[in-house]
């Protein structure tokens, strides 16, 4: 084992499936020259060269689309989004081609892509810099997405999506590139679709993933001191989502309480909140407590945004509502 950062398992995750297959490159903005925008393509350039590190204009839909061609002509791209607020220019070659090519082909094209880059917010960037668009991507057959809480996830699951021969859409945070966690030096992968409970517990299922998991796991020791025994869960996965373990959890614990960095309508606690009554009603002791961020555009202001994004606090007091405990 050996301690590296978020940004360092991505460029592993990366070169390691790279130096296997000469198909697969990466394009985006600066992510040759400059090593990428956050450092998460460090040193490829050098190894692999300008065929296979490509650096960009800017101008996402153009290169989005030449790599969906690509994908279906032999390739397997990896796009790098310089965050993800981005891809809303490329969102047509996403949505109406690498989703559905497979489909209206009938099977005769895979599209086998990577998009990655940051999700959410990341402090004062304003509002059209700090968007979580997981509901929106997950909404859209034909595409996987996945939303890693933490380097080793986000090596082993990044490598899983590059192997793929579907469409996957790969979300990072600019908050996460620094974080540091030991990281095993052989081979690994993590399976897609297959949630990880974090921390065991017996009173409250909690759910989140993303960046915002600190949040959760900081509510749940907090919690534990108390006395309250929270079960957290991370997703890693939006689509296909591990109802399973959600489930199984719920008939444990017979309380639910949801955490999303996103809007509140037809978020991921939405669905989520639809398939546990559906398939959980009976185990449930009290309602499903959902916590989102506001339904408005995350403001630039940092006194303002402090209040707009998720405090620990008040997930501790959802949970607290949960149990019927007076917060």
């Amino acid at each position: 084992m050996k301690e590296h950062t978020f940004r360092e398992v991505i460029a592993q995750a990366m070169s390691e499936e790279m130096r296997k297959d000469e198909s697969i490159f990466l394009v985006g903005e600066e992510v040759a020259e400059y090593n990428g925008a956050y450092k998460a393509s460090k040193g490829m350039l050098d190894e692999f060269g300008e065929k296979r590190i490509i650096d960009a204009p800017i101008a996402e839909l153009g290169f989005t689309g030449i790599s969906v061609g690509a994908a279906m002509n032999g390739n397997r791209p990896i796009v790098e989004f310089m965050t993800f607020n981005f891809s809303m220019v490329a969102i047509d070659q996403i949505i109406n081609n690498a989703a559905k090519i497979y489909q209206m082909s009938g099977g005769q094209w895979n599209c086998p892509i990577v998009f990655r880059g940051p999700t959410g917010s990341a402090g004062q960037l304003g509002a059209t810099h700090s968007q979580a668009f997981e509901s929106w991507y997950a909404n859209c057959p034909g595409l996987k997405v996945i939303v890693p809480s933490n380097p080793y996830d986000a090596k082993g699951l990044l490598k899983s999506a590059i192997q793929d021969n579907d469409p996957v859409i790969f979300m990072e945070s600019e908050q996460m590139y620094g974080d540091k966690m030991e990281i095993p030096e052989e081979e690994y992968y993590i399976p897609i679709g297959k949630a990880d409970i974090k921390k065991e517990g017996k009173d409250v299922t909690l759910v989140s993933f993303g960046k915002i998991m600190k949040v959760a796991l900081q509510a749940a020791e907090d919690l534990e001191k108390e006395g309250i025994s929270v079960e957290v869960i991370d997703l890693r996965t939006i689509r296909p989502l591990d109802y399973d373990t959600i489930l199984e959890s719920v008939k444990k614990t017979n309380r639910l309480v949801i955490l999303e960095e996103s809007w509140p309508f037809a978020s991921i606690s939405t669905e989520i909140t639809y398939m546990v009554q559906q398939k959980a009603f009976d185990y449930l002791d009290a309602p499903i407590k959902r916590i989102t961020t506001p339904d408005a555009s995350a403001p630039y202001s940092a006194p303002l945004f402090a209040e707009w994004f998720p405090k620990v606090d008040k997930v501790k007091e959802e949970i607290k509502n949960a149990l019927y405990i007076k917060a």
